[in-house]
C-alpha cells in the first residue's frame, strides 16, 4: 500500500495525532521513536497509523520496520521533517510516530487470586512522567509480575512515561486509575502483603520476606505518602542513607527495593 504524502499542516490524521499526543483520546497512545515502535509492534500492539518523515525511510532499519508495519496498518503517512516537527513530542524529531490502541489497563489481566508470588509495584501519587517510565522500566527488569497505578499518578502510557519506560509499559500488566482505597482493598482480596515505603518509618527494606506475595507502594515525590495512607497500608520500610541525605528518588528508591526483592526471589542470574 502506498503512504498518504501529507503537505497540510490541517490534514486530519495530524489533528488527530496532535490530540492524541495531548492525552485528549483515551484509547490510543503516541508512540515516537523508531525503537519504541519497534516495542510497539513487537508487543502486539493494535497500530492505528504510522506516521513517519520522507527522509528516515530511507533508511534501511526505519524501512524494514514500515515494511513490517504495513501489514497490520492501513493507514500510513509520509511527511516532512518540517510537518513531523508540529506533532512531535520531543524538541527534536524521531523520524516516525505510531498511534497505536491503549494497552488493556483494567484490572482483570493483572494476576490470578491463586497466585502465591506476586510482586506488584505500585505508583500512588507519583507526577513525574520519567520517574513512571523509570519505575516501570526496573519493575520489569526486576521481574514484578504487575504494576499499579491510582488515578492520582500520571498515566504510564503518556508520551513521556511510555519515553523512560523503554518499552516496558507495553509488556508488564498494569492497572491504572483505582484509588488509593480500592488498591488496597484488591490486594487483600488476594492474600497480597502491602507495604509503604517511607524515608522515616519501619524496618530497613532488606528485613522483610520479599518471597511472599508483595505490593510495594511508592509515594508522591514531593511528600510521600501520608501517616493515613500510611497506617491503612499496614507495613512500612525504608531505605537506609547516610550523610544528609534526606531522601532518594522516587524512581531510584523502587529501583533499590525491587532489586532486593529480586535477590532474595532468586529472579535474576549471577551475572546481573
Amino acid at each position: 500500500m502506498r503512504p498518504t504524502v501529507i503537505k497540510s499542516k490541517d490534514n486530519s490524521l495530524l489533528r488527530r495525532a496532535r490530540a492524541v499526543r495531548d492525552g485528549k483520546i483515551d484509547d490510543l497512545i503516541f508512540v515516537e521513536g523508531l525503537r519504541l515502535c519497534e516495542e510497539a509492534l513487537s508487543a502486539g500492539l493494535k497500530i492505528e497509523a504510522v506516521i513517519y518523515s520522507e527522509e528516515i525511510a530511507v533508511k534501511e532499519r526505519p524501512a524494514q520496520f514500515l515494511k513490517q508495519v504495513s501489514a497490520v496498518t492501513e493507514r500510513q503517512a509520509s511527511i516532512s521533517e518540517r510537518l513531523l516537527a508540529t506533532i512531535s513530542y520531543t524538541k527534536t524529531p524521531q523520524g516516525i510516530v505510531v498511534l497505536a490502541r491503549r494497552p488493556d489497563s483494567s484490572s482483570k489481566q493483572l494476576i490470578s487470586e491463586e497466585s502465591k508470588d506476586a510482586l506488584i509495584i505500585v505508583m500512588h501519587g507519583v507526577s513525574n512522567p520519567l520517574n513512571v517510565g523509570a519505575i516501570m522500566r526496573s519493575a520489569e527488569a526486576a521481574g514484578a509480575t504487575a504494576a499499579i497505578a491510582t488515578k492520582s499518578t500520571t498515566d504510564p502510557f503518556s508520551a513521556k512515561s511510555l519515553r523512560g519506560a523503554m518499552g516496558s509499559a507495553f509488556r508488564v500488566p498494569t492497572w491504572v486509575g483505582p484509588d488509593y482505597l480500592e488498591m488496597l482493598s484488591w490486594c487483600r482480596a488476594r492474600n497480597i502483603r502491602t507495604v509503604c515505603a517511607d524515608v522515616a518509618t519501619g524496618m530497613p527494606y532488606t528485613d522483610i520476606d520479599w518471597k511472599r506475595s508483595t505490593a510495594l507502594i511508592i509515594g508522591p515525590e514531593a511528600t510521600g505518602l501520608s501517616p493515613e495512607e500510611l497506617a491503612a497500608a499496614g507495613t512500612a520500610i525504608r531505605i537506609p542513607m547516610h550523610g544528609k541525605v534526606e531522601s532518594l528518588n522516587a524512581g531510584v528508591a523502587a529501583g533499590i527495593m525491587l532489586y532486593e526483592a529480586a535477590r532474595q526471589r532468586q529472579g535474576l542470574t549471577q551475572d546481573v
